[in-house]
């Protein structure tokens, strides 16, 4: 909860929201809540997801855009306002965010479809340490990375 200037207490967060990497916790609304500053972006979901070999749940973050987007600006902006481990190293661009009834996002089918791109027609990015760019993730980048010789 946090408290206003007016003195009224608001929910802000859900308790558990969060995910593990590089040894961090990382709180999902406080990423997205950064992401979605970034002009372009009408709303960000944050989630973590499993990577082979790797401890923990990199970051992964579906979008909805209201506008296109400058990926190498928005990869300077993440650099530049998130440290490294909340960085989300997948991001995905969707139509529409599904929520519940109490308009709540949802996120279980976003970590069960992970970043697999053969399970979905939405874009699928990869924040690439090695080229220092978001790539669009396709087939032979995802089994590199599933193999554990992706760049991560």
């Amino acid at each position: 909860m946090r408290q206003d200037k007016a003195g009224y207490f608001n929910f802000v967060d859900r308790i558990g929201d969060t995910f593990r990497w590089k040894g961090e916790n990382v709180a999902t609304s406080e990423v997205s809540e950064i992401i979605t500053a970034f002009p372009g972006i009408q709303e960000a979901n944050v989630y973590g997801v499993e990577v082979p070999r790797r401890d923990g749940r990199a970051g992964m973050a579906a979008l909805v855009l209201s506008d296109s987007i400058d990926l190498a600006a928005f990869r300077e902006y993440l650099v530049k306002t998130l440290p490294a481990y909340a960085q989300p190293l997948f991001f995905r661009i969707c139509k529409k965010m599904e929520v519940t009834e109490t308009f709540k996002q949802k996120k279980a089918e976003l970590v069960q479809l992970q970043y697999d791109p053969s399970k979905t027609d939405d874009p699928i990015y990869f924040n690439d340490p090695e080229r220092r760019a978001f790539v669009r993730l396709d087939n032979i980048v995802y089994e590199r990375i599933q193999s554990g010789q992706g760049p991560i």
